[in-house]
């Protein structure tokens, strides 16, 4: 089982869904809790208002897929695609991600506070105005991603690449441009002005 963010372990599953084809699903109104998801395609499926609690998806294809108003609480995800996939005002927190693919993922509000995303390659992916509070980004690259009015406060953000990223309005209390690289990113006044006070320079 993946190791949890703060050293918290995933619960154990109770059921199991293998190789079955949910493509082009709507998984809206659903609830599973404690499901162990193996080598399922989710392509183009949709949910809203979806639970998912304490799930463990392996191998799981979420290309295409779009979820509104829905929750992936205390979720496992390991070597999942979310290509192209969309979430609008879900609820993600404490969910943690492993070996993912997030190329052109669009999160759209919602809260993924305290999720784990160590090392994800976030370059072509676009998060606005989600909550991210205590995420794990430990060496993620975001590299030319959009990460706007995003609530970044206490993250863990060592060894993260936001070089040429846009980051306009998000929280960036908790990055220190000494273990970070954020050459090129795109700032408003305010964020400069943080950005510049973390490295101990007095704005006057």
């Amino acid at each position: 089982m993946v190791e949890r963010a703060y050293g918290r372990q995933a619960p154990p599953t109770e059921s199991t869904v293998e190789s079955e084809d949910w493509d082009s699903r709507d998984l809206s109104g659903e609830s599973h809790r404690r499901v162990e998801f193996t080598d399922v395609d989710m392509t183009e499926a949709s949910s809203r208002g979806a639970e998912f609690f304490e799930c463990v998806f392996r191998d799981v294809r979420f290309n295409v897929s779009t979820h509104t108003d829905s929750a992936f609480v205390s979720c496992t995800f390991v070597r999942c695609s979310f290509f192209d996939a969309t979430f609008t005002g879900c609820k993600l927190v404490g969910s943690v991600f492993e070996r993912c693919g997030h190329d052109l993922m669009k999160v759209e509000g919602g809260d993924w506070s305290l999720t784990a995303l160590p090392g994800a390659d976030l370059r072509r992916a676009s998060l606005t105005g989600v909550r991210m509070r205590e995420a794990d980004l430990t060496g993620a690259n975001c590299a030319g991603a959009t990460i706007r009015g995003v609530d970044l406060s206490g993250a863990w953000l060592h060894r993260a690449d936001f070089s040429r990223c846009d980051l306009r309005g998000s929280d960036l209390s908790a990055l220190d441009p000494r273990t970070a690289e954020i050459a090129g990113a795109i700032v408003d006044p305010h964020q400069a002005i943080v950005v510049a006070t973390s490295l101990g320079l007095e704005v006057r």
